[in-house]
């Protein structure tokens, strides 16, 4: 029972632990190779997909979706989706993909005359089924060695963290004063009703062992 307890346990941190390295912003330094626009039809990878844009039509089962190549400072290649995010989830209340587009293009370099730009965005990318991570914001990098501290990462998850331990301190102190003498009461009940068999059973015994035969 203790390693199914601690499966559990383990499997609920995990899927937090993913939701939140899925949903919190993240920034990359790349160089923008180009950006293009292209039809997508969703399948089984729909859940990593934004929903549909502002004023959009919803009964299509796909629509045209910005792209951004792009060249990290390691040389590897990442693309990222660029779609609003509207009043769903994740709550970043964008509206403005085809501004983001714009800039993104007006940002493009080559190789030889590398412009860094720092593109923050949230999701993971993922070429076995199809998931790009959704852009956010662009912005021109002080160089490919630019230092970004994620403070609103920090204050989320100092928060969150805070609010955990909020909730388990009272959690153990309910425990306590509630639950564990409740407990306590029902072993002591269960010990008593077990002695009291045993003892009644050691009278039959007794008693068969003396019937005359």
């Amino acid at each position: 029972m203790v390693y199914v307890k601690w499966f559990f346990i383990l499997a609920f941190w995990a899927v937090v632990l993913g939701f939140l390295h899925y949903t919190l912003p993240q920034h990359d330094i790349v160089r923008i190779t180009d950006t293009y626009e292209t039809r997508v039809d969703y399948g089984e990878n729909s859940l990593f997909w934004a929903s549909e844009s502002s004023g959009m039509a919803t009964e299509v089962p796909g629509r045209d979706v910005f792209f951004i190549q792009s060249r990290l400072t390691n040389g590897r290649p990442m693309i990222y989706r660029n779609e609003d995010t509207g009043w769903g989830w994740p709550p970043y209340f964008k509206f403005d993909s085809a501004n983001l587009q714009a800039d993104a293009a007006d940002l493009r370099s080559t190789q030889d005359d590398p412009r860094w730009v720092v593109v923050r965005h949230y999701g993971w990318r993922n070429e076995f089924m199809s998931i790009y991570p959704n852009a956010v914001d662009v912005r021109l990098a002080e160089g490919p060695g630019e230092r970004i501290i994620p403070w609103f990462n920090i204050v989320i998850l100092t928060l969150l963290a805070a609010f955990v331990w909020g909730v388990w301190v009272r959690w153990r102190r309910f425990r306590r004063r509630r639950v564990d003498p409740v407990l306590e009461e029902m072993g002591d009940s269960v010990a008593d009703f077990s002695d009291g068999v045993s003892r009644r059973g050691a009278r039959l015994r007794r008693w068969w062992k003396n019937e005359p035969g």
